[in-house]
């Protein structure tokens, strides 16, 4: 911490004191540091590996372009190391959906949906100085949207159910093969790439955004999902009153309509939302099936109340089944259901605490 604290006062010119961790990852640290005029900025210092390099290049790019997150102060490449701007102690949505205050995380969610429909709307013409950036800043490693992972998978779906011993029905690699990037190639809109609850500031100044290390352009559909399931690849999963899902999926549409206006042809926008679904139900399978299995646990370490990953599998399952047109894929929903999840004693996904007296 002396190490990085010494070097991001270089950096800026200015020594830094009384570092207060906020909290990183195994790719990055991150502290709240003050300046010697009373003032505090954020420095988040990366790792030396594959991942933590390209978070690194999503960070700074996805901070450069400054459309939704603090200001980027300084960035040093050699030590991968970000001084930005603090945006202070604002609650998380989140805090406010663990809450127990129902309006106050109505608001934030229909917020949180329009503002990350706004950013994906501002960000189309600017994906060609996104892909500059990123060259500029680039430590090796492409970015999530030049990454197949949802090509990868696929692959690593149907060996994880080979593994389990399932027999998967027939045609669920072809019609997972046509899902592709959930229309990624015709409909992309930027992202910070993690927009789970706890990197949505709700400030004074409405919603800000934090953590872009897996900041790129991926289908809009892909975000909207995180509306419609909802926070498709996180830990703060738990149903929302079905008008209020609703309501916020309708708020990320009509903001992503400007750029993308056919988007308003409901079998359209329906289609598009089921593939992405499927893409986010393989990826919290994969996610989460190998720990979910021997025994259950806590989707966080440290965060209460929480859901359990057998009872999040359980639900996106359960959620998939109404699906249409993959009728290979739900019939492997149903099988996993039987096969895996039937001697699973947890009770359902509960709703979000806030809106407990309504769920």
């Amino acid at each position: 911490m002396d190490e990085i604290i010494r070097a991001a006062g270089a950096l800026l010119g200015r020594p830094l004191r009384d570092p207060v961790d906020l909290g990183g990852s195994s790719r990055s640290t991150v502290l709240r540091c003050r300046t010697a005029s009373g003032g505090s900025v954020v420095v988040k210092a990366f790792a030396d590996d594959p991942q933590a390099r390209r978070a690194y290049t999503g960070e700074t790019v996805g901070l450069s372009l400054g459309l939704a997150g603090p200001e980027l102060i300084a960035a040093d490449p050699e030590r991968r190391l970000l001084v930005m701007a603090d945006l202070g102690e604002a609650p998380t949505l989140a805090d406010l959906l663990l809450g127990t205050d129902p309006k106050a995380a109505e608001r934030a969610l229909l917020e949180w949906a329009c503002g990350l429909g706004r950013l994906a709307a501002s960000s189309v013409p600017r994906r060609a100085e996104f892909a500059a950036l990123w060259q500029r800043h680039d430590q090796g490693r492409p970015s999530w949207e030049d990454e197949p992972w949802q090509r990868q998978n696929v692959d690593a779906f149907l060996d994880l159910l080979a593994e389990c011993g399932l027999t998967v029905p027939p045609g669920l690699a072809e019609e997972l093969t046509a899902i592709g990037t959930a229309g990624g190639d015709r409909y992309p809109g930027f992202t910070p790439g993690d927009t789970c609850p706890d990197n949505n500031l709700i400030t004074a100044d409405g919603l800000r955004l934090i953590d872009f290390e897996a900041a790129g352009y991926q289908s809009v559909f892909l975000t909207a999902a995180y509306c419609r399931m909802p926070f498709s690849s996180c830990w703060c999963v738990y149903r929302l009153p079905d008008d209020l899902a609703r309501r916020i999926e309708q708020s990320y549409r009509l903001e992503v309509l400007a750029p993308y206006p056919e988007l308003a042809d409901e079998m359209l926008w329906q289609a598009g939302m089921a593939q992405a679904v499927v893409v986010w139900t393989v990826y919290s399978t994969l996610h989460l099936l190998r720990r979910a299995l021997p025994q259950d646990g806590p989707m966080h370490r440290t965060r209460r109340p929480v859901p359990t990953r057998r009872q999040v599998l359980r639900h996106r399952w359960t959620g998939a089944l109404g699906l249409t047109g993959y009728p290979a894929f739900t019939a492997t929903m149903r099988l996993l259901l039987s096969e895996l999840a039937s001697g699973w004693d947890v009770p359902d996904l509960p709703g979000y605490p806030a809106f407990a007296a309504i769920v």
